[in-house]
């Protein structure tokens, strides 16, 4: 008599069979690598904190596109470090601002390239916050109307989608009004629309020269005990015309991912942040892991829960991985 239980077993029996029912599978196409780049001439300069992590000047540019163009990535997102800081960010949108400048340059020497600009004040205001400071709070509504500024003056710079990352009320809104009557009608808004209060972004803080100069971002950025929440930001988000959903981070908040992908039609963005990158590298470094084997766990789970894109510092690693060079 046959035994009374399934044979699931059957579908795993040998690597084509496992290849041929895979019902997740990364591709280069789903990647977006993060790029910081900083005013002056001064050689590029690895973070301490997120080994194969550069800081680039903008002549040290291009060999780093023409790498990323060779490996098959098609989209980047630009974050500027810039020389000089004040209260208000002023080189966010400023028309010759380093992510302006650097747009630019992406643009010209690789057309085909999608170039994504962080939206965002923190990395050029002096005191590291997100927004306009008064009497110590971090003010919404003052705030708008600088964020405002700064998307459609990357719009000009030749930016293909604009990020908002500052998670600022009605960012997205404001932000999309003011590229509509400035003529960029077609220019997509990345929203961060789920973004946590979250311990894994201490790298990036390195990387950008962006950490607060005081308190915390924890009035602005999401709880991460909060699950429902998540679920009103991202659906505030599109209601006021945001193009795509990012969810950042990514690895301890798989749950809500998926969350929001049952909740909407539009693409969803997972962050594979900072933290998730420098903890894989280190342990890594130790030999405490395989590195390869992990990255693509990781990163599949993301594509497993739902996203249609994942930006990530592992994106080169990756595309070495998926043609076998690594």
């Amino acid at each position: 008599m046959s035994p009374n239980f399934d044979r699931h077993r059957r579908l795993r029996s040998s690597a084509t069979i496992r290849d041929l029912v895979r019902e997740t599978v990364l591709h280069t196409d789903d990647l977006i690598y993060p790029i910081f780049v900083k005013e002056g001439n001064e050689a590029k300069t690895e973070v301490s904190s997120m080994p194969g992590v550069f800081q680039f000047p903008l002549p040290e540019l291009e060999s780093e596109i023409a790498e990323l163009t060779k490996l098959g990535i098609k989209a980047i997102i630009l974050f500027g470090l810039p020389d000089d800081k004040d209260d208000v960010g002023t080189g966010a949108y400023h028309d010759h601002g380093i992510v302006q400048e650097a747009t630019r340059l992406v643009k010209d020497i690789a057309p085909e390239m999608i170039v994504i600009a962080d939206t965002c004040l923190c990395e050029f205001t002096d005191h590291g916050h997100c927004g306009v400071i008064e009497n110590g709070e971090v003010k919404n509504d003052a705030s708008l109307e600088l964020l405002k500024q700064t998307a459609v003056s990357q719009a000009k710079a030749g930016a293909d989608i604009i990020a908002p990352s500052n998670m600022m009320d009605g960012f997205v809104q404001v932000i999309r009004e003011g590229l509509d009557e400035a003529g960029y009608q077609d220019i997509p808004i990345m929203s961060y629309a789920v973004k946590y209060a979250s311990a894994f972004y201490g790298p990036f803080r390195d990387a950008a020269n962006s950490a607060p100069q005081f308190g915390d971002r924890k009035s602005y950025q999401m709880d991460p005990a909060n699950r429902l929440e998540a679920l009103r930001e991202a659906k505030s988000d599109e209601r006021e015309g945001a193009d795509f959903l990012i969810v950042k981070p990514s690895l301890s908040y798989l749950d809500i991912i998926r969350d929001v992908r049952n909740q909407t039609n539009l693409p969803v963005v997972a962050y594979n942040v900072s933290g998730e990158y420098a903890m894989v590298k280190a342990a890594s470094a130790n030999g405490w892991i395989d590195e390869e084997r992990i990255v693509m766990e990781m990163l599949t789970s993301m594509k497993r829960a739902g996203v249609s894109l994942i930006i990530t510092y592992f994106a080169k690693d990756v595309a070495l991985y998926l043609k076998g060079d690594a």
